[in-house]
């Protein structure tokens, strides 16, 4: 786990700089300015959740905020981005709209599961953290306050700035809305639509799993091995992980569509979240393999992330 986080660590930097020395195209001041906005305001709310999530004791303050920032920080770019040519004004207002209609779908997902409450700092914690805090190399007071910090907060919040930022690369581009743009609203929309799906069926898999349990019935059919395996989860292990990070690799296009550079420094946030979705799910499976029998079969027989259409339906 630790090799794991100093690795995440290590690419939110290199990354980034890595991408920016190759890409070579240097920013206007008001254009670097923007960037130093929108990059402050991430750094502040990560300092703000490593501190409220000390105090309460719920690490899930950036949960809380995941759903939510994208669309602020691409309203900021918008409405703050006067050096934009008129021509290229419609591309940033798209992008937004896109990034707020996820925005929208994410945060009622997150509502219903209890993840907002009137008081923010409570609500419910995502499980994964209190798996991780008996860990024996996090469990030590000062081993998890660093975790918090450094990956839970800081590198967090800092990829969800990395991944909005093609819209801050569309900004500094001329180009007219052309056909990868249309092709890249096509496909978000067509994505949203599969992971909202597939967020659905796995929450009225969960929510009759347990109303059975409650009941005291005994799980038969599809609900005997204890984990949603039907619809687009028959297909793939996680669907709505695979839309979501191709929802944000598409929004990187939009970049290149704008500027014509089909490698600039803001494909390290799509590149980054692959890289987190990687150990999310490997982290998820180790658990699921723990309390689910037959997910090891499910493993077998299903792909992680990339649907396999062809399956046999069972």
């Amino acid at each position: 786990m630790i090799k794991t986080i100093a690795i995440l660590l290590f690419t939110l930097i290199v990354v980034p700089v890595f991408t920016v020395y190759f890409d070579r195209h240097s920013m206007s001041p008001d254009q670097l300015n923007l960037l130093m906005q929108s990059g402050a305001i991430a750094l502040t709310l990560a300092l703000a959740a490593f501190v409220v999530s000390t105090i309460t004791g719920n690490c899930s303050q950036v949960d809380k905020m995941w759903s939510i920032l994208p669309a602020i920080y691409a309203w900021h770019i918008v409405a703050n981005a006067d050096f934009v040519p008129q021509n290229a004004q419609p591309r940033l207002i798209l992008m937004a709209l896109l990034v707020t209609v996820w925005a929208i779908r994410l945060s009622y997902n997150f509502s219903r599961r209890g993840g907002f409450t009137w008081k923010f700092w409570t609500g419910e914690e995502d499980y994964r953290w209190e798996v991780l805090r008996k860990r024996p190399e996090l469990s030590g007071k000062w081993q998890w306050m660093a975790f918090n910090l450094f990956f839970i907060s800081l590198y967090q919040m800092g990829l969800i700035w990395l991944f909005t930022m093609p819209i801050m690369v569309a900004a500094t581009g001329s180009n007219p809305l052309g056909w990868i743009d249309y092709t890249a609203i096509f496909a978000t929309i067509f994505l949203l639509i599969i992971e909202t799906v597939a967020d659905q069926q796995q929450w009225d898999y969960q929510q009759e799993k347990h109303r059975l349990i409650r009941e005291g019935a005994t799980l038969t059919g599809k609900y005997a091995p204890g984990f949603v395996h039907t619809g687009l989860w028959r297909i793939s292990r996680h669907p709505n992980y695979f839309a979501e990070q191709s929802i944000w690799v598409v929004f990187y296009f939009f970049s290149v569509a704008a500027t014509d550079r089909w490698l600039n420094w803001s494909v390290a946030g799509a590149l980054l979240l692959v890289i987190l979705f990687k150990g999310s799910a490997d982290f998820s499976e180790g658990i699921s393999l723990e309390k689910y029998p037959e997910y090891k079969n499910y493993i077998k027989s299903t792909p992680r992330f990339f649907p396999n259409i062809f399956k046999n339906k069972q």
